[in-house]
């Protein structure tokens, strides 16, 4: 005889989908945006991108939204509102993933907690949790008939204590799989449970070949945000091909129209953006709506046509800034320009210079050092305003338990070498490899006592990272590079032969170790996850060292234009001082 309890439990599971939700309708009449969220406060005003994307999430037929976003469309104060209509209208135990506790703790303070606050009908919905101490938590909320959690992707095994019935999951891109697989993976099964789940996934895309939110967005009914060209009144997308301005005056870019070929001015965007429309390329695919768009189609102010084609031509000229910039404005995912490079190539580039004759664009000097069992392997680039310079590589033979090994280090480190101008360049910041735990006290001890100096011990760590920042357990004794994107960084300028230049004191071994990785996508348990793989036979000691002398610039924070004026005026004699005859009657 079942319970009052299991009907109850056996309605709530029932097949029967709650009524449609007109929810941009609902965000329009509830949410408000302070003034720390939104450059405009007040009733958040859906524009037309967000409308159809809201319409999608809440409809309960679809089970699945993908977004693939740029910045500058709102899109994750969308998703904050989408929390709060869950909360208010339908409640439910909700989670979102963030790829790092960080970002969690970011994410509520910087937005939900704001919105909830200055929006009178969602002020006092969201409780704090407790935990075991009794003590409430950031990351866990209640709310009458469910809870919110904030999970980060690195801590997976917070996942099964959850079972939840709406996932939200933002910046997917940043996700890494770890031993237990991806953690996208593990947070949906926590929603198997549910027949009327909703999943959310929205990200920005990182790399083409391993995108987690691109390869969603396959799987979904593809839909496009098409706008209506003011004069001939064809529909389609707003491309990259179709923004072109004056030669020389970027601030003037307008749009061509792909059907007749129409010029359409910055000042009519949002009369083709309102009349914009989503369509689905394959709205056969049910259950799985899948949006993407680029930030061309934006209104607001610093995303003008003039201001992304301006920022283009600044980040053309850097391919790290390429690539952020066609990430972040254009979605679209960054493909390598090959996965790998031939040495034979790269040797032929070399030019005159090196630390003896140093280029005159080197404004900065610094070291990267790679500790082996038997000597540490040295590289000393010098970085310009726009490119990087390798000056040379050097070998000190010793075992690093000896202090002697280290000794010669430190000399070579105190190096000085003259610069064209005049003024005198030395090592600005130097990397040491900590990586291996045999040499990793050695390394901390020599560090330590030259920090001022900016002697660092660093640890090289794979996955999606910043390329330099203090380890959490170790705090300034130790800092992490993120070696998988300096690589991608370096392959693409040594692909492109763009922003790297070589020295002709480089020995011949530098370039066969420099081009000794080579990237490679694999698949664990069906994700794909891109990958740093040695070729056969080869050394990797130089590419190493390259990477932590490149990654150690970022601790350096330098006006180049004072930099530049110092090394200018120490070619300059210093001036004579007048004879200065003492008044003996003044000192008594």
């Amino acid at each position: 005889m079942p319970t009052l309890l299991d009907i109850e439990r056996a309605a709530r599971r029932a097949l029967i989908p709650p009524p449609k939700l007109d929810l941009p309708t609902w965000i329009e009449a509830n949410v408000r945006l302070p003034s720390s969220v939104s450059a405009v406060p007040g009733a958040l005003r859906l524009s037309p991108v967000q409308w159809g994307i809201a319409e999608a999430i809440g409809d309960p037929s679809i089970e699945r939204v993908t977004l693939v976003k740029p910045v500058r469309l709102g899109l994750t104060t969308l998703i904050t509102s989408t929390v709060a209509s869950y909360i208010a209208n339908e409640p439910s135990p909700i989670l979102a993933l963030l790829p790092t506790e960080s970002d969690c703790r970011d994410y509520v303070v910087s937005d939900i907690e704001p919105i909830f606050d200055a929006s009178p009908e969602l002020r006092g919905l969201l409780s704090g949790d407790v935990d075991e101490t009794g003590r409430s938590t950031l990351l866990s909320r209640k709310f009458p008939g469910g809870s919110l959690k904030i999970v980060a992707a690195k801590s997976p095994r917070n996942l099964r204590r959850h079972n939840v019935r709406i996932l939200l999951i933002d910046e997917a891109d940043a996700m890494e799989s770890g031993p237990e697989g991806s953690p996208i993976t593990l947070a949906e099964r926590r929603t198997l449970s549910f027949p009327n789940r909703k999943i959310i996934m929205g990200s920005t895309p990182i790399y083409e070949e391993a995108s987690h939110v691109l390869r969603a967005y396959r799987e979904s009914d593809q839909r496009i945000f098409e706008v209506c060209c003011p004069s001939c009144g064809a529909f389609q997308q707003i491309l990259w091909r179709h923004i072109q301005w004056p030669e020389g005056e970027p601030e003037r870019a307008y749009f061509i129209c792909e059907a007749h070929g129409c010029i359409v001015e910055e000042r009519q965007k949002g009369e083709m953006v309102a009349k914009g429309r989503w369509r689905a390329m394959r709205p056969e695919l049910k259950g799985h709506a899948g949006f993407r768009c680029n930030v061309l189609v934006s209104t607001l102010a610093n995303a003008s046509w003039g201001k992304i084609a301006r920022e283009f031509l600044t980040a053309k000229r850097n391919v790290d800034q390429l690539q952020t910039w066609t990430n972040t404005l254009l979605a679209e995912g960054w493909r390598e320009a090959a996965e790998e490079v031939d040495e034979s190539a790269l040797a032929s580039r070399v030019e005159p210079f090196g630390l003896a004759a140093m280029p005159a664009d080197v404004l900065i000097v610094t070291a990267g050092v790679d500790v082996q069992r038997d000597r540490l392997e040295i590289v000393f680039i010098g970085h310009g305003r726009d490119e990087l310079f390798i000056l040379g590589n050097a070998v000190i033979w010793g075992l690093p338990e000896d202090d002697p090994t280290w000794a010669e280090l430190d000399e070579l480190l105190k190096s000085t070498w003259q610069h064209p101008n005049g003024g005198t360049l030395r090592v600005d910041a130097a990397a040491v490899d900590a990586g291996d735990g045999a040499t990793m006290d050695r390394v901390l001890s020599f560090c330590q006592p030259r920090f001022g100096r900016r002697v660092v011990a660093i640890k090289g760590a794979s996955g999606n990272r910043p390329a330099i920042a203090a380890s959490a357990t170790k705090g300034s004794r130790l800092f992490i590079v993120g070696v998988d994107g300096e690589k991608s960084r370096l392959l693409a300028r040594l692909s492109r032969a763009q922003g790297i230049r070589f020295s002709r004191d480089l020995e011949p071994r530098y370039f066969e170790e420099i081009a000794s990785e080579r990237v490679v996508v694999r698949y664990t348990r069906g994700v794909p996850n891109r990958l740093w793989e040695r070729k056969p036979g080869l050394r990797a000691e130089c590419l190493d060292a390259t990477v932590y002398a490149i990654a150690v610039r970022g601790l350096l924070h330098m006006n180049l234009e004072r930099r530049t004026e110092e090394l200018a005026s120490a070619a300059a004699p210093a001036p004579r001082l007048p004879n200065v005859i003492k008044s003996a009657w003044l000192n008594r």
